[in-house]
């Protein structure tokens, strides 16, 4: 599951060989995210979600506690402790709600779900941020809802429940990232390691009770997972360092074309023309959402 970022209006203007290695950097982080993904399709088919999430998060763990060694407990120092707990707490629910969907249906469908949440981040912002939105943004955040629902399609016989799932998901990361904008006074290694640290000492709680017996073939798909997560958190934070939010925004629906791809390759899962539709309407009113805001930002003095 690919992080998204608030579309943000960039005030600076950054040459373009910047921006085009700002934008290598996030497609080659949400290939990391996709592959993660898949990775833990592949271990959920065998393994309870609560396992996998718990090995997502202490694989994770202990990456950045050998890459930040002594240097650890000091970035979990924050004045508003509360604020990075809730903002981890709903990180670990996009995560656990998008993991446990993928035992059942395939990961485009749940991709393309859990891609509503650029909309939902702009309808968030507004609501509780105070952020001014429009009546042709809202339509967008519509259109995208609507995408969802072709997706899942309730009240007809191929409907699944698990699709709610990746559609709880989305909500929770969406609140999640405008939590991250509230804490924005902490560093990104801070609000890192507090995920980190959360995810891990919460699923810790749970694992005992799920726990099954990791055949060693399977092991290189556990440690996979924290190696694919946290190279690509890093990836991302770079790009995002690198080139403007503006311009990186729409190459993040490329995700769905991997998800897709590792889909029919790993799982001979093809999305079906609903699937395709409804991807298409959310990928099409995000894209719409994210041009209303550069425009906007164009007019910012």
């Amino acid at each position: 599951m690919k992080p998204q970022h608030r579309l943000e209006p960039a005030g600076d203007l950054r040459p373009a060989g910047t921006q085009t290695t700002g934008i290598m950097l996030l497609l080659a982080a949400i290939l990391g995210f996709t592959m993660m993904d898949a990775t833990a399709k592949h271990l959920t088919q065998t393994y309870h979600p609560g396992q996998v999430v718990w090995a997502r998060f202490v694989g994770n763990l202990l990456i950045f506690a050998l890459i930040f060694r002594a240097a650890m407990f000091p970035l979990l120092r924050t004045r508003r402790p509360g604020l990075q707990f809730a903002r981890a707490l709903m990180q670990l629910g996009s995560v656990g709600l998008f993991f446990s969907s993928l035992q059942v249906i395939g990961l485009a469908e749940a991709t393309a779900i859990m891609d509503l949440n650029p909309v939902l981040i702009t309808l968030g912002a507004a609501l509780f941020l105070g952020e001014r939105i429009g009546p042709r943004r809202l339509a967008g955040i519509g259109a995208a809802l609507i995408g969802a629902l072709i997706i899942i399609r309730p009240g007809m016989g191929v409907f699944q429940p698990a699709a709610l799932l990746p559609l709880a998901g989305a909500f929770t990361y969406a609140a999640g990232a405008l939590l991250t904008r509230m804490a924005r006074a902490d560093s990104v290694a801070t609000s890192v390691m507090w995920s980190a640290v959360v995810g891990s000492a919460l699923t810790s709680l749970v694992a005992p009770f799920v726990w099954q017996p990791i055949a060693p073939s399977d092991l290189w798909a556990f440690a996979l997972l924290g190696v694919f997560g946290t190279l690509s958190q890093y990836l991302l934070v770079r790009a995002f360092a690198t080139a403007e939010a503006g311009v990186l925004a729409p190459f993040g629906y490329t995700g769905l074309i991997w998800a897709g791809l590792w889909g029919w390759l790993l799982f001979g899962q093809l999305p079906d023309l609903w699937t395709v539709a409804g991807a298409a309407l959310i990928v099409a009113a995000g894209l719409y959402v994210w041009s209303r805001e550069a425009r906007a930002a164009r007019k910012t003095p």
